[in-house]
């Protein structure tokens, strides 16, 4: 560590001191909440999203613009992806609108984070969007700052910044649960990291600081390989909160010297430390906010044996639409769910064998199905089980002959791409299939169903709910046949709740055929 860094450090831990009789006029101290991991293993989560705005970002936003005079500030900028323009929101109105605040925010940015600032805000700030990155709002707030001679606060390249950064770490030394011999911090600009490592290394010196970064997005790690910040040429998003293409100046020199080590995580490890909250406190963290409690649950099995491990829940500011893609990545990112493309025989009968041989052996909770040969069938198959157990699994059924490929986090499967050829098809119908979420519910109908037709479309994933929906699509040689088989399907000899025939045209629609076009199609035809 050089006397540069050495006095940049100790002008960050005077900051964060002085932040003390500043940054509580904006919010309280946030709980640190203590759970049990094991008999060795305590984990304690400071969590930032019971803040104010429900995330950390007001401390620093707070403790920099209460060190302004508002009788020479004209107003301040500010660039960001959505929680440090929260910060600075409480922070105008804060003074009663003697500060004005110009917020620049990416064009894609949530409409919650933008509502969030306005309505924390009201009149003391105005938002700009521009730009598709975090990266394009800083360069307009800069742009903005020189050109009407306002103040930039920036998200995380400044001292004051990262001093109420810093005051998270003080919460969690004057808490009085310590010493924690180890801390799992999520970096985007690095300057939450630098501040909470700076304070947690005074009081506890012995501590080894764990830098999380999303595997497309670690910016700071490049920096240090690079010995000097580096820009990315892209950056993923999923993750907004972090998403940062170059590490601050500051905060580079400062999280070099104080991260022991940079760990990375996928955005479906994220999304299982998003499932290990709710499971654990119910607390739903936007993405961003568990990825250092990612980064302990995905590499504690590689790390020394810490004791007392401290991860902050920052942020909470997650539009609600995401919840969709979250749950399904999470169960991919624990290690626990995995999708199989199985190669079978194309003849009445083989797929219901199939999946009551596999339902039977390991939790199915998605298919998907299309035909699109007249000789072999390729059913997508995905499966909830513990890594080992699944393994085991597939051991035996390889043994059993069974040929199949993970297509785990291929994009036609993420995407729920079900092609299938309606040519193939002669007197079809699709059927809107209700029943109870339990195993063998389903199992009924669809073996009655194998013995009076084919399967031709399978549309089924598991939604939590107590009562499961799929969508089956048959095919018959001729009318008659389908009309026997609707009288099965009506019956009540099997547990289905509901069994629900598609409208001529929905089923036009399902096959991707208009009605403008010629019904040369067999499948329309019938």
């Amino acid at each position: 560590m050089t006397s540069t860094d050495q006095d940049l450090i100790s002008r960050l831990r005077h900051e964060t001191l002085m932040a003390r009789g500043r940054v509580y006029e904006a919010g309280e101290p946030t709980p640190l909440e203590k759970l049990e991991i094991d008999r060795d293993t305590t984990l304690f989560l400071k969590r930032e999203d019971l803040s104010p705005m429900h995330a950390y970002k007001w401390r620093g936003a707070y403790n920099c613009m209460a060190q302004l005079d508002p009788a020479v500030t004209r107003g301040v900028v500010a660039a960001s992806a959505g929680n440090h323009a929260q910060g600075v929101a409480i922070a105008a109105a804060k003074f009663a609108g003697k500060i004005k605040a110009k917020i620049f925010m990416p064009l894609n940015t949530p409409q919650m984070k933008q509502d969030a600032v306005k309505r924390l805000g009201g009149d003391a700030v105005s938002i700009s969007l521009v730009g598709d990155r975090y990266d394009d709002a800083v360069a307009a707030a800069k742009e903005w700052a020189e050109a009407e001679g306002y103040v930039m606060v920036h998200a995380f390249d400044d001292l004051a910044v990262m001093g109420g950064q810093g005051t998270i770490a003080d919460e969690v030394v004057m808490s009085g649960e310590g010493p924690v011999d180890a801390a799992f911090l999520q970096i985007g600009g690095g300057g939450m990291a630098a501040g909470v490592a700076a304070w947690l290394k005074t009081y506890y010196p012995e501590i080894t600081i764990y830098g999380v970064e999303g595997k497309d997005q670690a910016s700071m790690a490049a920096a240090v390989e690079a010995g000097e910040p580096v820009t990315l040429p892209a950056v993923d998003v999923f993750c907004d909160g972090t998403a940062v293409a170059r590490a601050g100046e500051n905060t580079f020199a400062i999280c070099r010297d104080l991260i022991d080590e940079f760990l990375t995580v996928s955005n479906e490890e994220v999304c299982a430390a998003m499932q290990f909250l709710w499971e654990q406190q119910r607390v739903i963290p936007e993405p961003a906010g568990a990825m250092g409690l990612a980064g302990w649950l995905t590499h504690r099995d590689q790390l020394p044996g810490h004791k007392n491990i401290l991860c902050i829940v920052c942020g909470s500011n997650m539009d609600f639409a995401q919840l969709q893609r979250v749950v399904r990545a999470a169960r991919i990112g624990s290690s626990q769910r995995r999708y199989l493309r199985f190669e079978i025989e194309e003849r009445p009968g083989t797929l219901f064998h199939l999946l009551h041989e596999l339902r039977t052996k390991a939790s199915i909770v998605e298919f998907q199905y299309g035909k699109v040969c007249e000789e072999k069938a390729w059913p997508v198959i995905g499966f909830d089980s513990r890594e080992k157990s699944f393994s085991e699994l597939v051991e035996g059924w390889k043994k059993r002959g069974l040929h199949f490929e993970d297509v785990t986090g291929e994009p036609d499967i993420e995407f729920r791409a079900i092609r299938y050829d309606p040519s193939l098809l002669h007197v079809p119908l699709f059927l809107q299939v209700e029943f109870s979420e339990r195993a063998g519910a389903l199992a009924a109908f669809l073996e009655g169903a194998s013995k009076l037709s084919d399967f031709v479309y399978f549309n089924y994933q598991y939604s939590g709910e107590r009562v499961g929906r799929a969508l089956i699509g048959f095919d018959f040689p001729d009318a008659d046949s389908r009309e026997r088989f609707m009288e099965y399907a009506d019956g009540k000899e099997h547990a289905t709740r509901s069994v629900k025939p598609l409208s001529e045209p929905q089923v036009r629609r399902v096959l991707g055929v208009g009605d403008c076009e010629p019904g040369s199609s067999p499948a329309v035809n019938s």
